[in-house]
């Protein structure tokens, strides 16, 4: 791991979170589902351009779905 794998890391994490809470105070699924894999997918990837890729696409799919 490096400085920026755990910079990216922690920003998805902290994006993950918000988004979160807010899929489930508002109890709305699509927020909900890719706030908890914005928090979890860090620790199951290892490839930098694979982790910035991946998170940029939740957090894309929240705005691009809408339910």
């Amino acid at each position: 791991m490096d400085g920026a794998w755990l910079f990216w890391g922690l920003i998805y994490g902290a994006i993950g979170l918000g988004m979160f809470v807010y899929g489930r105070k508002q109890s709305r699924v699509v927020p909900f589902v890719c706030g908890l894999a914005l928090m979890v997918f860090p620790y199951f990837v290892s490839d930098l351009y694979l982790l910035i890729g991946g998170g940029a696409a939740l957090i894309l799919a929240v705005w691009f779905i809408r339910v």
